[in-house]
């Protein structure tokens, strides 16, 4: 996918978590769904932390400030199909996990239009990146600032599947 598919992708997933969350009331926002699972608020907190995170290690790419290094082959793949592999579950870095709480909708607002921010800051100098310069994710390892932002659009989508789980839940 072309850079610029997916900063069109990236500000239609934001968008769609700013149209739920203004559904959202503040009790419902931060309580646990009945089948269990992270609340609204937990979600909201771990996705645009998570892509504030990934903004960073963008922002150092393009600095130069990073490494050399090969992207495994299967993270690769991960980019190239734009999902995560089906059937198992991903589990976060407890370094990730704890940085999750509970937030209010008001700081849900301000963690997208914060994203929005730095996004807009950074995207167009994301093709003047050195390719090579790569900066280590969690999970995924040595990433350069295009396959950054592919993990920002991926993660989005990914995340917006927990949302829908989560409605369900309170559906039953």
């Amino acid at each position: 996918m072309s850079l610029s598919g997916i900063k069109t992708s990236i500000q239609l997933l934001t968008a769609k978590y700013r149209a739920v969350l203004e559904t959202l009331n503040p009790e419902q926002f931060t309580e646990t769904p009945p089948l269990g699972g992270w609340s609204y608020a937990e979600v909201y907190n771990h996705i645009f932390d998570s892509s504030l995170l990934s903004m960073m290690a963008i922002s150092n790419c393009i600095k130069g400030q990073g490494t050399k290094g090969s992207t495994p082959f299967k993270v690769k793949m991960v980019l190239l199909w734009g999902k995560f592999p089906s059937g198992k579950k991903i589990k976060a870095p407890e370094r990730i996990e704890s940085r999750v709480k509970k937030i209010s909708i008001e700081a849900a607002r301000q963690l997208i239009t914060d994203f929005e921010i730095m996004f807009e800051k950074h995207f167009s100098l994301i093709k003047t990146a050195d390719p090579s310069v790569k900066v280590k994710h969690p999970v995924l390892n040595l990433l350069n600032a295009r396959q950054w932002v592919r993990f920002i659009q991926i993660h989005l989508k990914h995340h917006l599947k927990q949302i829908e789980r989560i409605e369900n839940s309170f559906k039953q």
